[in-house]
């Protein structure tokens, strides 16, 4: 799995633990709809750090907690 892919899904996942939508999230972190639509959608494959870093603020989380997961586990190389 690439990176871009990962981070989308862990996005939903925290989203679906928290039982809130895309819609919400972006209004708790400050990020417009529309770029995280773009990052679930995959039209935005490269987020910034500083995205997830938001992303985490508005979910009351740490970086760390955003990438301790399973999902990250088996990421394919993103330089070959």
């Amino acid at each position: 799995m690439q990176i871009g892919n990962a981070v989308k899904l862990r996005i939903i996942e925290l989203c679906d633990e928290r039982n809130i939508t895309i819609n919400k999230l972006s209004t708790m972190c400050g990020i417009t709809q529309s770029t995280l639509n773009n990052i679930i959608s995959g039209r935005n494959k490269s987020m910034t750090v500083s995205t997830v870093k938001k992303i985490c603020d508005g979910l009351n989380i740490t970086i760390r907690d955003f990438f301790e997961s399973e999902i990250f586990d088996d990421l394919e190389q993103e330089v070959k």
